[in-house]
């Protein structure tokens, strides 16, 4: 556990010290485009993050090369070539499209060029394995067709949520955590040695996320970009690969003791990538939505529209930061949900525990107004908008800078409505002649 949280580390924090830099570049290079109609942001913001992250992840695997144990990983299988591979391809694309745009369908022929690297280089679906009946091969053929699906499928699922600041990278760190808990589990407790490259992938992609996230929080400073979302749903892919069709459920039945007992532990395994869709149901149910809405009305899947859930959650009246939390929570009682019930014996304490968890959820959901609040013994380790009497503050301040400008505009109001069309002479006039009326006044009060 020390090497992969070491490889985790080195790899947030070469990625979070890069993203600077990153921005910089982005700016000078000119890959801000302007504001469009769907965007929910309000001023240019540069891309190319995903520059950083590939920086992170290639100082992470340099790390993990040198280390005693992971080393191993790296002369026992050719996952790590494939997963340079794929990951290099993926990114030069997304660069691509981050700095000129790149068309739909040339994204899509890209990525399954990369997915098909890395069948080509031994990432892919060898097997189904079935508790009680073993594993069930696959033709090479039908196991690269499963493999392609997948990666395309991930790729754009986490593509299609990169909406609001913080979303996707957050969105698939919860994801990598929840897959690294599984695969780390399948390695050490059940010495499976198929799934160390899994646990790997999952470090790696944690640290990825965890480096990048402070920089893209609400107001974020950078985007991802293509080049960032693409990579992580590539490895979030790769990561479910790997192990998917390695594992041999009998070796697990002879240390669970039972095939009840290994049936509750491969629920996540002996359905074909069960996990990996569980971890990410709520980015793969987006994108089914997308494409049935954007399908019945006639428009290509892959039109942009304004109508995603995170977009969904800003129009019933939930802020920027509330609607990325609330995206959160659902990821993560989806994705650690499976993976406890894959740990417990019996589902019955992880399904009683979730819905209590559902109830809070829907109660959150539906009071847009509610303004979570930190405990004054942690508000000075939580940003500023989540501290008691913050908003009071920022109220008074733009109520400040308001009367501040009125000042500096003059004593009198500024016209509005009518009077503010009318010329300088019309207003001399009316000027004049409520001179004349007063005079007039005077004389019949005098």
């Amino acid at each position: 556990m020390r090497e992969y949280l070491l490889v985790l580390f080195c790899t947030a924090a070469v990625t979070y010290l890069l993203t600077g830099p990153v921005r910089k570049f982005a700016i000078r290079a000119g890959a801000m485009p302007a504001v469009r109609a769907r965007d929910v942001h309000r001023e240019p913001t540069p891309r190319l993050g995903g520059i950083a992250m590939f920086g992170g992840l290639c100082a992470g695997l340099l790390v993990a090369s040198q280390l005693q144990h992971l080393g191993k990983v790296f002369s026992d299988s050719s996952d790590i070539r494939a997963l340079l591979s794929g990951v290099g391809i993926m990114w030069v694309l997304g660069v691509l499209d981050d700095k000129w745009g790149v068309d739909a369908l040339v994204k899509l022929g890209g990525q399954m060029i990369a997915a098909g690297v890395m069948v080509y280089q031994g990432i892919t679906v060898i097997s189904i394995p079935v508790p009680g009946v073993g594993p069930v091969a696959l033709s090479p053929t039908l196991g690269m067709v499963i493999t392609v699906a997948l990666v395309v499928v991930m790729v754009n699922a986490v593509n299609f949520i990169d909406g609001l600041d913080g979303l996707a990278g957050g969105m698939v760190c919860i994801a990598g955590i929840a897959f690294f808990l599984y695969s780390y589990r399948l390695w050490y407790v059940y010495q499976i040695s198929e799934a160390a490259p899994s646990v790997l992938f999952s470090a790696l992609l944690i640290g990825m996320c965890l480096g990048f996230l402070p920089h893209n929080l609400h107001p974020a400073r950078i985007f991802m970009g293509d080049s960032g979302s693409m990579m992580l749903g590539l490895m979030l892919a790769v990561s479910a690969v790997s192990v998917t069709g390695r594992v041999d459920p009998d070796l697990i039945t002879a240390q669970a003791g039972s095939q009840t007992a290994a049936t509750h532990i491969l629920v996540p395994t002996y359905i074909p990538l069960l996990l990996p869709l569980a971890v990410i149901a709520l980015p793969l149910a987006d994108l089914v939505l997308a494409v049935v809405r954007r399908s019945w009305a006639g428009r290509s899947p892959f039109a942009a529209d304004k109508k995603h859930l995170h977009h969904r959650l800003l129009e019933i009246g939930h802020s920027h930061s509330r609607a990325v939390l609330i995206m959160y929570f659902w990821a993560a009682l989806i994705a650690f949900g499976t993976v406890g019930i894959s740990v417990t014996n019996t589902g019955r304490a992880v399904v009683l525990t979730c819905a209590g968890l559902c109830l809070v959820g829907l109660v959150v959901l539906l009071l847009p107004w509610f303004r979570p609040k930190a405990p004054s013994a942690v508000q000075a380790f939580v940003p500023p908008r989540y501290r008691k009497g913050a908003r009071a503050q920022a109220a008074g301040t733009e109520e400040t800078a308001a009367g501040t400008g009125g000042t500096a505009a003059g004593t009198a109001p500024a016209p509005q409505g009518a009077m503010a069309e009318l010329s300088a002479r019309d207003q001399e006039l009316l000027g004049t002649l409520g001179t004349g009326a007063h005079s007039v006044g005077d004389r019949r009060q005098g």
